[in-house]
């Protein structure tokens, strides 16, 4: 039951973290405008397994951290649940989806493989930064050190599960035209709503932090 809430916690948080338009969405996005349905599917399947990459070095770095300095580990901590507040403010004050600003080239037009979809999914989470500080940071604030490997590992298999079907919601949304004008047009209040959970889910880690 412990670690059942603590995943409910963590998947709250993240549920959040990825609706977020950034890099990732941006990219799959693109795909779905210029490649279609299955081009954005494989897209986000590749940040999927990115995802899992981001797990495996926090998992094997967070062990070493906590051994070595708490107060270093309160720092990052601390440092997650600043990032978080900057990233709903930062939402809120985001403008709408501009899908009209998409250019497409006759090269765009070209077929593309799942190999070459799956590689530029990886590559555009992996070297993103939001994702890379909410392991390094948020998944620190949220999991408890003592919580076994196996267990942390679980947290992520099953948040790149809702990451991968997230993705394939936006995909869906944005080959099928009524529903991505209905979508486009709800963007800015879906900025604001977003941005308003994440600074709410930051003062609520950080009060949590300050009553320990």
């Amino acid at each position: 039951m412990q670690y059942f809430l603590e995943f409910l916690g963590l998947m709250a948080v993240f549920s959040i973290f990825i609706v977020v338009p950034g890099a990732d969405f941006a990219v799959i996005l693109r795909q779905s405008i210029v490649h279609g349905r299955r081009a954005a599917i494989m897209t986000g399947l590749g940040m999927g397994f990115s995802l899992l990459f981001h797990v495996s070095y926090t998992i094997l770095g967070l062990g070493l951290i906590v051994s070595k300095s708490l107060m270093l580990f309160a720092m990052i901590k601390w440092a997650g649940v600043a990032y978080l507040v900057y990233l709903g403010i930062k939402s809120f004050r985001e403008p709408g989806f501009k899908v009209n600003e998409i250019e497409v080239t006759e090269e765009d037009r070209k077929p593309i493989s799942a190999r070459k979809c799956l590689g530029m999914g990886f590559i555009t989470n992996a070297l993103n930064p939001k994702p890379v500080l909410f392991f390094l940071s948020l998944f620190s604030t949220l999991v408890h050190h003592d919580t076994p490997a196996l267990i942390q590992l679980g947290y992520g298999i099953g948040m790149a599960t809702a990451l991968v079907a997230w993705f394939a919601g936006v995909s869906t949304f944005f080959t099928v035209k009524p529903i991505r004008d209905r979508f486009i047009a709800s963007g800015k209040w879906f900025n604001r709503i977003t941005g308003a959970a994440l600074v709410g889910f930051g003062f609520r880690l950080a009060l949590a932090r300050a009553a320990d």
